[in-house]
């Protein structure tokens, strides 16, 4: 039976779970790349360009871990959700570059809502590829939504009990695919948890509240997802010590809206640009500091 790959990189943040879910409900095996580790990252970077952020980097390192594990790699091409709602051109680009680089076959789709085409047509596309009929991929494509709408839910009521907390609060402010990344965010996360830190995510707010709130600080962003995460900002601001920016070198969309979310601010905030050469005990440097002056802030 056909199986398919699943780099644990860039979209599966986003869908990840959604995707494992509705393969599960076709009946269709699937293999996911491991947490991101040094031979990923050194594969990826192998492959890749110095223009390439390194999150994309790690992304060909999964692929490069994948190819010769399964039959089809699942990768989408992601372009906007609407005209003002674009997507970083990696996401659009990915597709193209791995189909030159892999002597590999790869099960796509496209989210374009300019054009109609959403994750429903998607998902009914590869389910049709992958040889199932109407009723069987309806059945999975529902079953998998619906599983996933309660993880949103649930994600939506802890990130509000967080914001009560009575502990240090810091809103981590960054894509999910570098705050949960094992070698790019999760050193940080860990070193925070450490030390008692409430850690409130900037992906796990409700997007239709946060997303509108980015105008308060930027009227004319057309990143959908760095619009939901200056909102988080917004959102979040009266009820937090500190913010920590975290994005990946070199990293278009970050370096301007997290730019301008520092300039406006009336936060005590980090920034943590990571690249491939970035080392922890620099990072746990500025990150004891930062905590020292949260510690002074509350103690005021």
């Amino acid at each position: 039976m056909t199986k398919v790959g699943i780099p644990r990189s860039l979209f599966y943040y986003y869908y990840g779970p959604l995707w494992q879910d509705f393969f599960d409900g076709l009946k269709i095996p699937y293999v996911v790349s491991p947490n991101t580790n040094q031979e990923i990252v050194n594969n990826g970077l192998a492959l890749a360009n110095d223009e390439m952020c390194l999150s994309l980097k790690n992304y060909l390192g999964h692929i490069d871990y994948l190819k010769d594990k399964c039959d089809l790699i699942l990768i989408p091409r992601i372009s906007n959700f609407k005209k003002n709602n674009q997507t970083c051109s990696n996401f659009w680009a990915i597709y193209d570059i791995v189909k030159n680089l892999f002597p590999i076959k790869l099960l796509h789709y496209n989210i374009d809502l300019d054009k109609k085409d959403t994750l429903k047509k998607g998902l009914y596309k590869i389910g049709k590829e992958l040889n199932k009929n109407k009723w069987q991929i309806k059945k999975a494509y529902k079953y998998a939504i619906i599983k996933e709408k309660k993880r949103v839910k649930k994600n939506h009521i802890i990130s509000l009990n967080k914001l009560k907390s009575t502990k240090t609060k810091v809103l981590i402010v960054g894509h999910p695919y570098n705050i949960y990344d094992e070698m790019i965010g999760k050193d940080i996360l860990k070193y925070l948890n450490k030390n008692n830190v409430e850690l409130i995510y900037s992906d796990k707010f409700n997007p239709q509240i946060t997303a509108p709130l980015s105008k308060k600080i930027s009227k004319d962003l057309y990143f959908k997802y760095s619009k939901e995460n200056l909102g988080s900002i917004v959102y979040s601001a009266k009820n937090i010590n500190g913010i920590i920016f975290i994005s990946s070198f070199p990293c278009a969309p970050d370096s301007i809206a997290n730019e301008l979310a520092m300039r406006k601010i009336d936060i005590p905030y980090l920034n943590l640009v990571i690249d491939d050469s970035s080392s922890f005990t620099g990072l746990e440097t500025r990150l004891e500091s930062f905590l020292d002056m949260l510690g002074g802030k509350l103690n005021d």
